[in-house]
């Protein structure tokens, strides 16, 4: 209804304008009560006109014809008609502008011919058809100039919409190549080493307890991690071939980790404290993540030393932290390496925070803290 306002009101002030030309024109007569009925119909069809054109163009058309024969208000009674003539050719019915065109001139010209004066020039009566005739030719075309503008907006809009999802799809297809390539630059250039520390490291054991020796804890842990790092690369290489793989590492694996890390030596303590909700993928997985590299900085850096992870559920946020009371110096800031830059990318990533700092006397602690409400 909103969008037939416009047109509502256009009907009423062209309805009062041809009542008001009647009243005053000396030329006219007197309105009837049948001629303002003709006139509210008008308004009330031009009204309508924008859903339903050929009925409005042709009740407007009839209609004022009937109010010029009777009262003869001039050419007031061509505004209506040249309006609904004009929407009519704007909303594609090309044929019922022109019949309704040519059907008005002609009731018009036949009715001013019909009363003419005797003593009327020909010139008057042919310069007042020849200005209603340009008008409705001028109307016409106005018409089919808006309903083709309209068609190229609309062309112009499903260009720019086909482009966009064109540009989405080579945006896909690209990512997908890139993980491709990277899964075939990863399978090249890890697959081989891990596979061959993994099967020294078993031949190594096999040896050792051939000859009746226990082997170190080292090596075991060795041919241990060796495993693990295969199965993970294998998980990841299937997540870059394959997106929707849904086997992926998360926290419900972390005794696996920690029982990896304490065989290479390190004591590993895990406390785990709310209920564990529904965590989405990408925060499940980047908490082992956050884990992992902060459990393997302590096997390398910190030296004989014991480590405490702690994981801490709430409805709103997932808390990890990995800390350890090793030889670390406190003095000076942390210098970020490689592992610091990657853990913090993955945790700003989905909208959390991430500590990294030195103890007050000694170790390192490594806390991150994942939003579970409004993630980013």
């Amino acid at each position: 209804m909103r969008a037939d306002l416009p047109y509502a009101v256009g009907g009423v002030a062209v309805g009062a304008l041809l009542l008001g030309n009647a009243a005053l024109s000396p030329e006219a007569d007197p309105v009837g009560v049948l001629d303002v009925a003709l006139v509210v119909v008008t308004a009330a069809a031009l009204g309508s006109c924008r859903r339903r054109p050929v009925l409005a163009v042709a009740v407007v058309t009839a209609a004022m014809l009937v109010v010029h024969v009777r009262v003869h208000a001039g050419v007031s009674a061509a505004f209506p008609v040249l309006g609904a003539v004009c929407v009519a050719a704007w909303r594609g019915h090309r044929r019922a502008a022109v019949v309704a065109s040519v059907a008005f001139l002609g009731g018009y010209l036949a009715r001013d011919i019909s009363v003419a004066p005797a003593g009327l020039p020909p010139q008057q009566l042919l310069e007042r058809t020849s200005l209603l005739l340009g008008w409705f030719v001028a109307v016409n075309i106005a018409g089919l100039v808006a309903r083709e503008h309209r068609a190229y907006l609309e062309q112009l809009e499903r260009r720019l919409l086909e482009a966009e999802r064109t540009r989405e799809e080579t945006a896909l297809r690209r990512a997908g190549e890139e993980r491709l390539r990277i899964a075939r630059d990863l399978h090249d250039s890890l697959t081989h080493s891990i596979s061959v520390i993994k099967v020294q490291a078993g031949i190594a054991v096999h040896l050792d307890r051939k000859n009746g020796a226990e082997p170190s804890a080292a090596l075991l842990a060795i041919q241990e991690a060796g495993g693990a790092a295969m199965r993970e690369l294998r998980a990841t290489l299937a997540v870059l071939r394959s997106p929707d793989d849904a086997d992926r590492l998360g926290l419900a694996r972390l005794d696996e980790l920690a029982g990896r890390t304490r065989a290479a030596g390190v004591p590993v303590h895990v406390t785990v404290s709310g209920e564990p909700p529904e965590l989405p993928v990408e925060v499940d997985q980047a908490g082992y993540r956050v884990v992992q590299e902060a459990l393997t900085n302590v096997a390398r850096h910190a030296g004989p030393a014991v480590a405490e992870v702690r994981v801490e559920y709430t409805p709103t946020r997932l808390t990890v932290a990995v800390t350890d009371d090793g030889a670390a110096s406190t003095a000076g800031p942390v210098t970020p390496g490689v592992g610091l830059r990657g853990m913090r990318e993955r945790v700003t990533g989905l909208g959390g925070t991430l500590h990294a700092a030195r103890g007050d006397g000694g170790g390192f602690t490594v806390r991150a803290t994942f939003p579970l409400e409004g993630r980013a």
